[in-house]
């Protein structure tokens, strides 16, 4: 019985040893399958150019150049945005790429308690980094990592430059701008007053207004009878220079003042194409888009940290009117 009893048992033993040597082979071996890793998606980083002026030349080109770049950097980029300059559907926008946990945001600025809410605290809990374009916000007031775009002092001082060479230096000059007081028009108007104060015989009148066609007209009316002997007129807020010169046209011929612009502004060249406009600060939307995508894979790679604060300025130059030289 003993005998028949150890027989069972060294069969058991073997039977384990051999299992225990199967399963071992099974685990060591070099030609296991082992599971595939999640398939890695083409782009690197996913990126959100967010603009309140959708379907505008100026706007169409940034978001040309921010895609031509993307494509280099091999990220992906979605351009989100309002149109008409709807602040409450691009604030929307800009909250909805917070909540996406995108890479990185590319944003025109908004002057707004609103704006600066969302970057300065949502974006930066989510550790998303904001660099704005064309429009730029103060780094203390939104913690965006950098701006790309004009050097809007250098602009304003561009265009007033270019009234002192028609007009004179002596003359009556409206300056239109946004009640909303936005930060880059800010940056004109200084660049336009520290290039005029030196003229004492340049009488600079400002006005402020809603951009609503309807406010333009109502404040240009007022300016008008305020300044009866007006020369020349610059619309700060370049999505303003359709009213304004509507309302000119209304009390006169356009030809006899000295009008200026922005680029910026859906009828900006339009105008100046029908000789309506004497000169516009062109701008360089494509290259801002380009460096503004170019700029944020720098940081995201941790090529370039910190990134400039003070900005990556782009090309601006005049735009005259040479038809009556």
């Amino acid at each position: 019985m003993k005998k028949y009893m150890y027989t069972i048992l060294g069969l058991v033993f073997v039977s384990l040893c051999y299992l225990i040597f199967v399963s071992a082979n099974i685990v060591f071996s070099n030609d296991i399958a082992l599971p595939k890793a999640k398939k890695q998606t083409d782009s690197r980083y996913r990126l959100v150019l967010i603009t309140r002026d959708m379907d505008t030349t100026f706007w169409n080109k940034v978001g040309m150049g921010a895609s031509r770049q993307a494509v280099k950097e091999g990220a992906s980029l979605e351009i989100w945005g309002s149109y008409s300059n709807n602040s409450e559907q691009f604030l929307k926008k800009l909250e909805l790429a917070i909540h996406s946990k995108v890479d990185g945001i590319i944003i025109q600025g908004l002057d707004t308690d609103e704006f600066k809410e969302l970057t300065k605290v949502k974006a930066a809990f989510n550790g998303i980094p904001i660099i704005t374009v064309a429009n730029d916000v103060p780094m203390k007031e939104s913690l965006r990592r950098t701006y790309v775009g004009s050097d809007q002092f250098r602009a304003g001082g561009l265009i007033a430059r270019q009234l002192l060479n028609e007009m004179g230096t002596e003359g009556n000059v409206v300056l239109l701008s946004d009640e909303q007081k936005e930060y880059y028009q800010n940056e004109r108007l200084k660049g336009i007053y520290a290039t005029l104060k030196v003229y004492p015989n340049i009488k600079v009148q400002y006005a402020e207004t809603a951009e609503s066609k309807d406010q333009v007209i109502t404040t240009m009316r007022d300016q008008l009878n305020q300044m009866p002997d007006v020369d020349a007129f610059i619309a700060v807020n370049a999505n303003m220079i359709g009213p304004m010169v509507q309302e000119i046209g209304k009390r006169s011929q356009v030809e006899p003042y000295f009008i200026y612009t922005f680029d910026d502004g859906p009828e900006s060249l339009p105008l100046f194409e029908e000789g309506k406009i004497d000169g516009v600060v062109e701008q360089d939307p494509e290259t801002m888009g380009e460096v503004s995508v170019q700029q944020l894979v720098k940081w995201l790679n941790g090529e370039t940290v910190p990134l400039d604060i003070n900005g990556y300025f782009t090309k601006i130059r005049i735009l005259k009117d040479n038809r009556n030289e």
